[in-house]
C-alpha cells in the first residue's frame, strides 16, 4: 500500500478547501509552537530526563500527527518543519514516516533512499558531531542517555499500544489533553486520515480499551501478579481492609453496594463481605472475563453485571466504590456522586471529602464523598 493510500493524501499535498498557512486546521499552530518552545526549555533545563520525555512525547504526538496530516498548505514549509523535527528529535522524519506508514499498512518496512531521507540524516549527524566536538560532556552524559531513553520509551509506547494483539485505546481525559488525543488509538487505526482534533468524535463503542495509558499498561500485569502471589494478595487485602474499616462506621446501614471495575481481583468485595455482611454486593465490570474471575472467588455472594460505567451516571445503590483505574473523568464522580455515599480510590496527593491513606508504598488513598 502506498503512503497516499494510508493517509488518503499525497505526501505534502494541499487539501482542497484549506485556507491560509494551515493545511487542515489552525489548531496545528499549537503543535508548531511547542516545537519552537522545546529547545528553549532544554536550554533552561539541560537534563537527560527532559530529553527522554521530549523524544518520546514529541514523537508520539507532534511528529505522529504531522506524519498523517502535514500541518502546512505549502510543501516547502512542510519539508522545513520535517527537517526541524529531525534535528530536535534526532530522528530523520522521513525514516520515521516510512516505518510508521508500513505499520499502518501491515507490510514489512524496507529502507527507501530518498533526497529527503539523506538530507535529514545528514542534518542529524551534523548536529551530533557538533555537540560531540563542542560540548562533549553534555553529549556523552546528558544528550546520549536522554536520547536512548527516549527511544526506549517510544518502543514501549508502541509495544503496549498493541500488546493485546490489536490497537488499544485509552480515554483518560488528562492523558488525551496532554497528548493531543493520542489515546484514541483504535479510532486512529480505523481511519488514520482523521485529524487529531476530530478523533473524540469518532469514538468506537466496540474498540479495545485499557484503563491505563500505554506507558502505564504494565500495571495491568501487576494487578494480575497479585493473583499469582498469596503474599501480595494478603498485603493488598490487609492495607485496604484497614482503610475501609476507618471509613465505614457511618455507612454501616448500607444495604446495596456497587463496586465498579471489581472483577479482576475482587478485593473490595472480599473486604466488604466481611465488614458489611448485611449488604448486597454488585460487581460492575466491562470485561466479561474479569467478571468470571470474580465469580470463581465469590460465588453467589455477589451479583455480577457486564457493563461499562461512565462517570456522571447514577447507580442504584446506597454506596458505590470507584477504582483508581477508572476510565473517564474522575472529577465528575466528585462533582456528581453516583450514589448517596461513594468511596473513591485515588492517588495519595488527591484528597477529597473524608479520606484515609491506604498505603504510602502504593501511593494510594481512599476518599469518602457524599451527595
Amino acid at each position: 500500500m502506498a503512503a497516499s493510500d494510508v493517509t488518503g493524501k499525497s505526501l505534502y499535498g494541499c487539501e482542497r478547501g484549506a485556507a491560509g498557512i494551515w493545511r487542515s486546521s489552525s489548531a496545528d499552530s499549537l503543535l508548531v509552537a511547542l516545537v519552537v518552545l522545546y529547545p528553549a526549555a532544554l536550554a533552561l533545563v539541560p537534563s537527560a530526563p527532559l530529553i527522554a520525555i521530549g523524544v518520546w512525547w514529541s514523537s508520539n504526538t507532534i511528529a505522529h500527527h504531522f506524519i498523517h496530516r502535514p500541518f502546512f498548505a505549502s510543501d516547502r514549509l512542510n519539508r522545513l518543519f520535517s527537517a526541524a523535527l529531525s534535528l530536535e528529535l534526532g530522528i530523520p522524519q522521513r525514516l520515521w514516516r516510512d516505518r510508521h506508514l508500513s505499520h499502518h499498512a501491515v507490510v514489512r518496512w524496507r529502507l527507501r533512499i530518498s533526497v529527503q531521507l539523506v538530507s535529514e540524516t545528514a542534518l542529524v549527524l551534523a548536529l551530533w558531531l557538533a555537540l560531540a566536538l563542542r560540548q562533549p560532556h553534555f553529549f556523552l552524559w546528558t544528550y546520549a542517555p536522554g536520547y536512548l531513553a527516549g527511544l526506549a520509551l517510544c518502543f514501549l509506547q508502541g509495544y503496549w499500544e498493541h500488546a493485546a494483539g490489536c490497537a488499544t485505546s485509552n480515554y483518560g481525559r488528562i492523558y488525551n489533553l496532554l497528548c493531543f488525543n493520542d489515546g484514541f488509538h483504535a479510532e486512529h487505526h480505523a481511519d488514520p486520515s482523521i485529524h487529531w482534533t476530530d478523533l473524540p468524535h469518532h469514538r468506537q463503542s466496540a474498540a479495545p480499551t485499557s484503563r491505563w495509558p500505554a506507558l502505564l499498561r504494565w500495571l495491568e500485569l501487576l494487578e494480575r501478579a497479585v493473583l499469582r502471589s498469596p503474599r501480595l494478595e494478603r498485603f493488598m487485602l490487609r492495607v485496604h481492609t484497614r482503610a475501609f474499616r476507618r471509613l465505614l462506621p457511618p455507612l454501616a446501614g448500607a444495604r446495596r453496594v456497587a463496586i465498579v471495575g471489581g472483577g479482576l481481583f475482587p478485593r473490595t468485595a472480599i473486604i466488604l463481605r466481611q465488614l458489611l455482611p448485611q449488604a448486597g454486593l454488585v460487581i460492575l465490570d466491562a470485561d466479561q472475563q474479569h467478571l468470571e474471575m470474580a465469580r470463581s472467588r465469590l460465588g453467589p455472594a455477589a451479583e455480577y453485571r457486564h457493563l461499562h460505567y461512565r462517570p456522571g451516571e447514577l447507580l442504584d445503590c446506597d454506596l458505590a466504590v470507584i477504582p483508581l483505574c477508572l476510565a473517564g473523568d474522575r472529577g465528575e464522580v466528585y462533582r456528581h456522586p453516583p450514589a448517596p455515599a461513594v468511596l473513591v480510590h485515588d492517588w495519595l496527593w488527591r484528597g477529597h471529602g473524608a479520606g484515609v491513606v491506604i498505603s504510602l508504598l502504593l501511593l494510594k488513598r481512599l476518599n469518602l464523598v457524599r451527595r
